[in-house]
């Protein structure tokens, strides 16, 4: 287990992430949610990421049903604020912001502080815990001045309080998380998609000042949506239809993976666990096949000799840490 930052909280090396049970994309038996949670459980994940966003609070419900029959002290828990839930018109669906759940709640941007409790209270009823460990600002790309006002030191309140152990912000851009590491008293910070195999922006700006401000960082995104998990012509990158020259790439870190007796996805879980800044990387899956394949993906060996081709091809650039050969 490792550390978020100063605070006392700690997570396992390898994360679920929830949004895929609040039924990303297809509609998730709750049983399969359920199951998918108790075989993360049972290959040793002990890191939960969740958020109102995820299918309308759909995820937080799902995700806080499986995790009660496990002792509360023997988990972390992440959720997220910025995004606070009202009733909807409940006449269609919300595929349009990508779950496939009824639009009976609608989504308000509210990173004031009393949105940031508001929200927080709300997580929990649905979640049905009494705590969470961890909470995040939810993409406050367009909310800069009022995050960082407003909803920063209601976070910062609630850790004084002790009702967060943690508290961060987790974003699919570098610029705004190296600013919340620089300018605040921030945990820990979580980068989506911004530090893969594909996309190392998070290797100039956010991961050094991390690691200079001993604030821990948690990727998520380590597949950039699917295209590292399985590059192939309708496969998405970033939640999009991948371009043409994304998909070439990643087909040929496929067949280099391949060629040293290894997965693409065993490679892209072990760079993003590299970097010492990196304190877990999370994982999304829809089924307990799909948890213990990320677990046997994370857990496998990946031959210093890819690392050295993707550093001599310039697949990677030469100071991105990739992992030693005792797999630290």
């Amino acid at each position: 287990m490792n550390a978020l930052g100063r605070s006392g909280v700690r997570v396992s090396p390898l994360g679920l992430g929830a949004a895929v049970i609040g039924n990303l994309y297809t509609e998730l038996p709750d049983q399969q949610a359920y199951d998918t949670v108790t075989a993360a459980w049972q290959h040793g994940i002990r890191y939960f990421d969740t958020a109102p966003h995820y299918g309308l609070g759909l995820s937080e419900r799902r995700l806080g049903e499986a995790l009660r029959q496990y002792d509360r002290d023997a988990y972390t828990l992440s959720t997220k604020a910025g995004r606070r839930l009202e009733p909807g018109p409940g006449d269609g669906d919300d595929l349009a912001h990508g779950f496939a759940v009824p639009d009976t709640l609608r989504r308000v941007w509210d990173f004031t502080a009393d949105g940031i409790r508001r929200t927080l209270e709300a997580s929990l009823e649905r979640l049905g815990l009494d705590r969470v460990d961890v909470v995040y600002l939810h993409d406050p790309d367009d909310h800069a001045e009022q995050a960082f006002r407003e909803g920063y030191p209601a976070l910062e309140k609630l850790r004084a309080e002790g009702v967060v152990g943690a508290i961060g912000a987790g974003m699919n851009q570098t610029a705004m998380l190296t600013r919340f590491v620089r300018d605040t008293d921030v945990d820990v910070v979580l980068c989506a998609g911004r530090y893969t195999l594909l996309d190392q922006s998070a290797l100039t700006g956010l991961l050094p000042a991390a690691a200079e401000r001993g604030t821990s960082v948690v990727i998520g995104g380590a597949f950039n949506s699917g295209l590292l998990a399985d590059p192939r012509p309708d496969a998405t990158y970033d939640y999009a239809q991948v371009p043409d020259e994304l998909l070439s790439r990643a087909l040929r870190l496929k067949a280099l993976a391949e060629d040293h007796g290894t997965t693409l996805r065993a490679a892209a879980l072990a760079f993003c666990a590299a970097h010492p800044a990196v304190a877990s990387v999370l994982v999304g899956a829809r089924s307990a096949a799909e948890i213990a394949d990320g677990a046997e993906q994370f857990a496998a060996h990946v031959p210093a000799a890819f690392w050295q081709e993707l550093h001599a091809s310039g697949l990677l650039p030469a100071e991105a840490p990739v992992p030693t050969e005792d797999g630290s």
